[in-house]
């Protein structure tokens, strides 16, 4: 049995996922005439409660999208530590012309941090835009509480600076909390969220916001070399995945929990798992990299987070005998 807790990325369409995308009805999507692409874009406006959403092929096109929506070349956003969108998207961001700023640490801030990191003088980055991740990558797939985000949106508000919330994992976070997906991100300009972390498609993101905003974004997205044609092949597996998979996605939570509960008795320092990411700190005398390789020899696959943390990420493919065959290996280990 091979147990991939490498990411949640790592899933693979189920069989009725793939009955549907073989059945997806399509057109050309450049012409805006993909029926199915155009019923995801709905689909996701609607649950993520903004007036309008556009498929795009991945998560960094979305965030991407997002920030030449909101910033021009010398802009400044404003990030929370260990952002994906600064260390995870191949400095796409420098690339746009955009710089960053860090407010807080370990991926969260409040209103005053993010005071601290606006710049307004004219011989500084003009500041333009904040951004908060949800759920966080880096911090162990840790969840904004509704308040906080809240907070951090109405004092950007305030100085006149759009919003935007990477929500890769916005699905988990909606489960975390209780809440709707809507409710999570209400009152933030954009909103970028992945169809093929956790919810099991094969490929897409999607950015929502405004209808101009999201006009400009058609825009970007076929300067970016993101538009696509009978797009509406992937578009149906994203569309299954939000109807069949978003509720299940409390079966990784607790697998996790169950992972980090047993790593924890086999001698492992880990980090409470808030949603599906578990991040752990093997005993005295063993480097992530033996681990991980050790791991691998036995059919068990974990990713090196840093220099001391090991990541293990839950989803779709992996089921509870599965997570206690991984304990089994990482235990022994």
């Amino acid at each position: 049995m091979l147990v991939d807790l490498r990411s949640d990325t790592v899933t693979r369409p189920t069989e009725a996922m793939r009955r549907a995308m073989a059945a997806a009805e399509v057109g050309d999507d450049i012409y805006r005439e993909d029926p199915t692409v155009r019923r995801l874009e709905e689909r996701v406006a609607e649950i993520l409660g903004k007036e309008a959403a556009l498929f795009v092929p991945s998560g960094t096109m979305a965030n991407q999208i997002a920030l030449q929506i909101h910033c021009g070349p010398g802009d400044q956003v404003i990030v929370g530590e260990h952002a994906h969108l600064v260390l995870y998207e191949s400095g796409a961001m420098g690339a746009a012309g955009v710089q960053h700023a860090i407010a807080g640490r370990g991926g969260f801030f409040t209103p005053a941090e993010l005071e601290l990191a606006i710049t307004s003088a004219y011989w500084e980055p003009r500041t333009r835009l904040v951004a908060i991740e949800n759920t966080h990558n880096r911090a162990g797939g840790r969840v904004w509480s509704i308040d906080d985000a809240r907070a951090v949106r109405d004092a950007a508000r305030a100085r006149s600076l759009s919003t935007h919330v990477d929500g890769a994992r916005v699905w988990h976070a909606a489960i975390a909390c209780g809440a709707s997906e809507a409710a999570i991100v209400e009152g933030f300009d954009t909103v970028a969220a992945c169809f093929s972390k956790g919810l099991g498609a094969p490929v897409g993101s999607a950015i929502a916001g405004s209808r101009e905003a999201i006009g400009e974004a058609l825009r970007i997205r076929k300067r970016s070399g993101g538009a696509m044609r009978q797009a509406g092949i992937v578009a149906a597996g994203a569309l299954f995945a939000l109807d069949h998979h978003r509720t299940r996605l409390a079966d990784d939570h607790e697998n996790a929990r169950s992972l980090a509960r047993g790593l924890e008795a086999a001698g492992a320092q880990t980090i409470a798992p808030e949603t599906n990411i578990v991040l752990f700190t093997p005993r005295a005398g063993l480097t992530p990299g033996v681990v991980c390789e050790r791991a691998a020899q036995h059919g068990v696959l974990v990713s090196p987070f840093g220099p001391t943390q090991i990541r293990a990420v839950t989803h779709l493919d992996v089921d509870a005998a599965a997570i206690a065959r991984a304990l089994q290996v990482l235990a022994t280990i």
